[in-house]
């Protein structure tokens, strides 16, 4: 069956559904993360007290803003095959190793380096820039589910997330470039 479903971008690393993403039967849509999705908001539960919360009139509806939410699917769109510009060089110093991973931190998609064929940890949002080739899915990081991280990643068994400098980095998934 085809489907379209809207939730969280976290769901992506949820063990239950990363391994959907990763074996390619399920992606995310065309939209991108940032500036979260449009919803009608029903005025009979309409609270003007949540006005803050980034609720607005449209076209004389009420339409509130929700962050961090996605498409998943697996019907294909043009933007699941638009090659990533890379431009930036590996440099050890610029891209720490993790402390107990096998595979380097890439804080933003933007700065996936070109020259590197190694393990990569990437943030969850780039998911919506994700071209099955151009990049491989290796796996995320243990926090997000046992069993998840993938051999190439090879975690040191100890504390789940990725760590840099004793810091915990939220959700990592790892890749590599095709």
């Amino acid at each position: 069956k085809k489907f379209l479903i809207i939730g969280s971008m976290n769901a992506i690393t949820y063990k239950e559904i990363f391994p959907y993403i990763k074996n390619n039967e399920l992606w995310v849509g065309y939209k991108s993360f940032s500036g979260g999705m449009n919803f009608y908001v029903n005025e009979a539960n309409y609270d003007a007290s949540l006005e803050k919360q980034k609720s607005k009139i449209i076209d004389g509806h009420i339409v509130k803003n929700i962050m961090g939410c996605c498409w998943f699917t697996n019907l294909e769109h043009k933007k699941r095959n638009e090659e990533l510009i890379l431009y930036k060089h590996y440099n050890p110093t610029e891209y720490q190793k993790y402390e107990n991973y096998n595979a380097i931190e890439v804080s933003k998609t933007k700065d996936i380096p070109m020259d590197y064929d190694g393990v990569m940890g990437v943030p969850v949002t780039f998911m919506d820039k994700f071209n099955p080739e151009q990049f491989e899915i290796i796996g995320m990081a243990e926090d997000n589910g046992k069993g998840l991280s993938g051999a190439e990643a090879e975690w040191d068994g100890l504390n789940p997330h990725a760590i840099i400098n004793g810091k915990a980095m939220y959700k990592r998934i790892f890749i590599r470039k095709k």
